[in-house]
């Protein structure tokens, strides 16, 4: 039996699950580190669309589950399939915030490799912009992904 691939990402950011989980939820704040648009807030049970500031296409998003400071579970199409994502936040001491995000899942196959190989990525950067959005108030998106449109 062949095993589905998943994402799986962690970073430690230096604020507490509640700013966290609000710079998450919260598409004004998401707009300084994510994206450029959303039609509303995360909340269980709504279906949303994400724009993207460097990317035409929309991304359409059906809130699954929320606890508040502690989970964020939705899925989202990618490829033409709805992929479940889950972030995950543990209060790591001195005011931190562990967040660890989990996309699944794909065939172990090459596009399933390439999806991984992309999500990872995509996954890995959307932390280090929270953290320096929440930390130092910088966008790192601004002008990262401008050699893509060429």
């Amino acid at each position: 039996m062949q095993k589905l691939l998943q994402v799986k990402v962690a970073l430690q950011i230096q604020k507490s699950a509640a700013e966290v989980f609000e710079a998450i939820v919260n598409p004004e704040k998401m707009k300084n580190y994510f994206i450029s648009e959303s039609t509303g807030p995360m909340e269980e049970g709504k279906v949303l669309v994400w724009k993207f500031p460097e990317f035409e296409e929309e991304a359409p998003v059906r809130i699954d589950k929320i606890e508040k400071d502690k989970y964020i579970s939705f899925y989202w199409d990618i490829d033409e399939e709805e992929l479940l994502t889950e972030i995950e936040l543990r209060p790591a001491g001195n005011n931190s915030t562990v967040v660890h995000i989990t996309e699944k899942s794909r065939q172990n196959d090459e596009m399933g490799i390439q999806w991984l190989q992309n999500n990872t990525e995509g996954w890995s950067n959307f932390l280090v912009c929270l953290k320096a959005y929440l930390e130092y108030g910088i966008n790192l998106r601004e002008g990262a992904f401008d050699f893509l449109r060429k």
